[in-house]
């Protein structure tokens, strides 16, 4: 009877162990990322500046935002794409909520996704051709009053100075 409680016991450390071992393998290769500025401007002529990683390469946009417990306000990550496309996200290892904002090549936002649920499989969609997508924090863009057709500019997207 010992023997086999202590044998599910060695099991289930085992198995904790690995988990966390995954865990911290996940967080340790996660690249660093290059950062820049992105400003909203909205339609009502307010400026928003945001701090983002850059996503560029198809490494970074698979890394995106996974694993992060947290995300300061008024920080994100900008997801470029390279080309017109349409493009689908989702929150697989997501732990924050996020707003994505999808943006057409000349920096107009096109589509607004609030609130994605984190570890979601649900497939979010641009709705339509994009190069880039916006991910700030859930909630962000109804409480700046961000909206569809808003301009997006940043230096990383050609369209700032």
């Amino acid at each position: 009877m010992f023997r086999h409680i202590l044998s599910k016991f060695a099991v289930s450390a085992v198995a904790a162990l690995t988990f966390c071992f995954l865990g911290t393998i996940s967080l340790a290769a996660q690249e660093a990322l290059p950062s820049g500025q992105v400003t909203i401007q909205t339609a009502d002529g307010k400026s928003h500046d945001f701090t983002v990683e850059l996503a560029t390469t198809n490494r970074q946009r698979e890394q995106g935002l996974m694993f992060r417990k947290t995300m300061a306000p008024m920080n994100g990550m900008l997801f470029d794409f390279g080309t017109d496309r349409e493009v689908t996200m989702w929150m697989r290892n997501t732990l924050i909520p996020l707003d994505m904002l999808f943006i057409s090549k000349d920096g107009k936002i096109t589509h607004i996704h609030p609130n994605a649920v984190p570890h979601s499989e649900d497939i979010i969609s641009s709705r339509g051709a994009v190069r880039y997508v916006l991910e700030i924090n859930g909630g962000e863009a109804k409480s700046l009053g961000i909206a569809r057709g808003d301009a997006v500019v940043s230096k990383a997207m050609g369209n700032a100075r």
